[in-house]
C-alpha cells in the first residue's frame, strides 16, 4: 500500500511562492524553504526535483492567480475595458499592502534572472505572455462590442497594458495615497493608445 503525501502540494507551493515573490529567486535560500513549506531538503528533491522545479510551479501558480483573477474581474464588469481597470487597480492598488512584493514577481524574476537560469527566465517570460495574451482577448472582445477601433493592433495594446501594470507596480513603492494611482489606471484608458 503506497503512503499517501502528508502534506498538501497546493499549499505548499503557495507558501514557496510567496517566499520566492518576496525575496526573489537567488536570495532563497534552501533554508528558507525547509523553513516557510515546512518540508525538509530530501523532501523538496524528492517532490519538485529541485529547488528550481519549486519554484517553475511557484511561477506557475502565480500565472494562474493572475489569469484567474482577471477572469473574475470580467465576470464583475460591465465591458472588457472596465474589466481591465479593475483588474490593474486590484494588482497595483488592492495588493499593494497585502502582497508580498508591490513589484510583479514575473517582472522581478525577469530583471533577477540571467541566462545561466535560461529555463526560469523562459518560464517567467511564457508566463508574461500568458498574461498579455488574456489581455489581448479582452481587447478584441473590446474591440468586438466597438469600444476599442479594430485599426488598432490588439496584441500591441496588451503588451501596453503589461508594460503599464509592471511601470505602476514599481512606482506604487513611491506613491503615497492610492488617489494617484487610480487616476493613473484611468488615464491609461482615456488617452493613446485606447
Amino acid at each position: 500500500m503506497a503512503k499517501n503525501a502528508k502534506f498538501n502540494r497546493e499549499q505548499v507551493v503557495e507558501k514557496a511562492k510567496d517566499l520566492y515573490w518576496e525575496k526573489g529567486f537567488h536570495a532563497t535560500s534552501m533554508r528558507n524553504l525547509q523553513d516557510v513549506i515546512d518540508m525538509r531538503p530530501g523532501s523538496i528533491y524528492a517532490t519538485f526535483g529541485s529547488k528550481e522545479g519549486l519554484f517553475k510551479e511557484a511561477l506557475a501558480s502565480y500565472t494562474q492567480a493572475g489569469i484567474e483573477q482577471l477572469a473574475q474581474s470580467r465576470a464583475e464588469a460591465s465591458s472588457p475595458i472596465e474589466a481591465l481597470k479593475a483588474f490593474m487597480k486590484r494588482m497595483i492598488i488592492e495588493q499593494r499592502a497585502c502582497a508580498p512584493s508591490p513589484l510583479c514577481m514575473l517582472a522581478k524574476t525577469i530583471a533577477e534572472l540571467t541566462n545561466e537560469q535560461q529555463e526560469l527566465l523562459q518560464a517567467a517570460k511564457d508566463s508574461l505572455k500568458a498574461m498579455e495574451h488574456e489581455f489581448e482577448k479582452l481587447i478584441i472582445e473590446a474591440q468586438d462590442l466597438g469600444d476599442i477601433c479594430k485599426d488598432k493592433d490588439a496584441k500591441k495594446l496588451a503588451c501596453h497594458i503589461q508594460i503599464q501594470i509592471s511601470g505602476l507596480r514599481t512606482y506604487s513603492r513611491t506613491c503615497d495615497g492610492d488617489a494617484p494611482l487610480a487616476e493613473m489606471i484611468d488615464d491609461i484608458f482615456n488617452h493613446y493608445p485606447f
